[in-house]
């Protein structure tokens, strides 16, 4: 039907074998308007007869059966009458841009300064706001980019991160026993003996520490 390519290009098609419903959508930003609902006159003559049918049987169930049949034979015709119906109401609640075509809302996307949709004439007011927070991200963007926030840290000293072999508590770089169990840390077991009171480092055959006196 000719008069369904003048209108917007998307809708939700909600009809039913009872009735016919419609929402269109704005074409931009997918604002929707739902068409009020039509009856269908046929399917509600066989949903008639269905429930006569399931109440006397025979003939009712059987002419039941045959309104749906019929229905689902005309559906087609009905539908598209119902949807150029629909159409010529949903019309009244956007407007058509001149230079693009496109179906809008009038609510946000139409320029009524202008008369043509936001796309090809944006509202003056609207762009400069939206442009003047882009370039304050972008800037900002650069800005922190070019921030030395390392400066202070000692990357060939700092080791990674570890944790205990006993208890599996995270241990912080350079930590020689766990603050949990107590328990030597990996590395420090590696590296030679250290004192159980204060994490001193000691020789093998110490039997005191020089630091703090603590009996090995």
């Amino acid at each position: 039907m000719s008069n369904l390519l003048q209108f917007v290009a998307n809708y939700d098609d909600l009809s039913t074998d009872k009735g016919y419903q419609f929402k269109f959508h704005c074409d931009k930003c997918r604002n929707g308007y739902m068409s009020r609902y039509q009856t269908s006159t046929i399917g509600m003559a066989g949903s008639l007869l269905n429930a006569a049918g399931s109440i006397f049987g025979g003939f009712f169930n059987e002419a039941g059966n045959a309104a749906y049949q019929m229905q689902r034979a005309v559906g087609g015709k009905a539908h598209d009458e119902a949807l150029a119906v629909a159409v010529q109401e949903g019309k009244q609640h956007f407007k058509q841009c001149t230079r693009c075509g496109q179906w809008v809302c009038p609510e946000v996307c139409w320029n009524h300064q202008a008369g043509l949709c936001e796309s090809c004439a944006p509202d003056e007011q609207e762009e400069l706001s939206a442009q003047q927070a882009r370039a304050t991200s972008e800037q900002i963007y650069t800005k922190t980019r070019a921030q030395d926030y390392t400066q202070n840290i000692d990357f060939l000293n700092r080791g990674g991160i570890s944790q205990c072999a006993n208890c599996h508590s995270k241990l912080s770089p350079g930590q020689k026993f766990c603050s949990s169990c107590g328990t030597a840390a990996a590395s420090a077991s590696a590296a030679g003996k250290f004192c159980s009171g204060c994490g001193s480092s000691i020789k093998a055959d110490q039997r005191f520490c020089n630091e703090c006196g603590q009996k090995q």
